[in-house]
C-alpha cells in the first residue's frame, strides 16, 4: 500500500520503453523515403532518430539518406510520413518482455496510468489498441496533444492532471534523455529502462532508478518509494 500511497500515478513513455517500435516506424519511414527516390534506412538507424516527435523523424531520416526535405516540403512530408505509419499494423511481438504483466500488476493494484509519448496522439492511440493494451491506461498524451512535448514539462503535468492527481504523487518511466528532462521539469522522479532508445549511455542519463528488465519496475518504484 505504500507504493500505492506514494506513486497513485504512474506515466509510461512508448517507443523504447514498452515497444521496440522501430521495425515498424522503419517501415513506414522507408515506405516515404522511396516515394522522395531515396534509399531506405536500416532499423538500427532508426533507432538513433526516435524520441523526438515525427518531424525530426522524418527530418533524420532525409538527412541520412542524402540531404534535408527542403523547408517548404517539410509539413507535407510529416503529414504523409504520419499516413503512412497509420496504416502499419500492431504487432504483439514488439511489446517487450514482462510490460503486459507488469502494467496489469500495476492497475489493478491500484494505480493509474498514462501514456506520454511524442508519439502523435491519434497513432499512440491505434497502437495501443492493436497491442491490447488500451485498456491499461487512463490517459493518453501524444507529441501532437499540446504545443508542446517532451522534453518539456506540460505533457507530463498535463498526463498526470488527466489521472487526477498532482505532481508530488506520480513518477515517470521512460527510456531517453527527453523522459529524463521532461520528468526533471515536471518535479518528478524518473526510472529508465536500459533496453531502449537513449542515444547515450543509460547511465548518464540522470535518472533516480535504472532497470534491465521491465518486470523489475515495481521493485524499483518501493524503493523510490522509501
Amino acid at each position: 500500500m505504500a507504493l500505492i500511497s506514494r506513486f497513485p500515478a504512474i506515466l509510461f513513455d512508448f517507443d523504447g520503453t514498452l515497444i521496440d517500435s522501430a521495425p515498424e516506424i522503419a517501415q513506414a519511414l522507408n515506405a516515404l523515403l522511396k516515394e522522395y527516390d531515396r534509399p531506405p534506412v536500416t532499423a538500427d538507424q532508426v533507432r538513433t532518430f526516435i524520441g523526438d516527435g515525427s518531424s525530426r523523424l522524418v527530418e533524420r531520416g532525409f538527412a541520412a539518406t542524402g540531404g534535408p526535405v527542403p523547408a517548404d516540403e517539410l509539413a507535407e512530408a510529416v503529414k504523409r510520413y504520419i499516413a503512412i505509419y497509420a496504416t502499419v499494423p500492431a504487432d504483439p511481438d514488439t511489446i517487450y518482455p514482462g510490460v503486459k504483466e507488469t502494467l496489469g500488476r500495476l492497475r489493478d493494484a491500484g494505480h493509474k496510468l498514462a501514456l506520454c509519448t511524442n508519439k502523435p496522439e491519434s497513432i499512440s492511440r491505434n497502437l495501443l489498441d492493436g497491442l491490447g493494451l488500451a485498456d491499461m491506461f487512463t490517459a493518453v498524451v501524444g507529441g501532437d496533444t499540446l504545443p508542446q512535448r517532451k522534453p518539456q514539462a506540460e505533457p507530463l503535468l498535463h498526463a498526470i492532471h488527466g489521472l487526477g492527481f498532482s505532481p508530488d504523487g506520480a513518477v515517470m518511466v521512460g527510456d531517453n534523455g527527453n523522459d529524463v528532462a521532461a520528468a526533471r521539469a515536471a518535479g518528478i522522479p524518473i526510472v529508465a529502462v536500459s533496453y531502449g532508445y537513449p542515444r547515450m549511455p543509460v547511465s548518464e542519463l540522470g535518472a533516480d532508478r535504472v532497470i534491465d528488465r521491465f518486470a523489475d519496475l515495481p521493485g524499483a518504484l518501493e524503493s523510490l518509494a522509501g
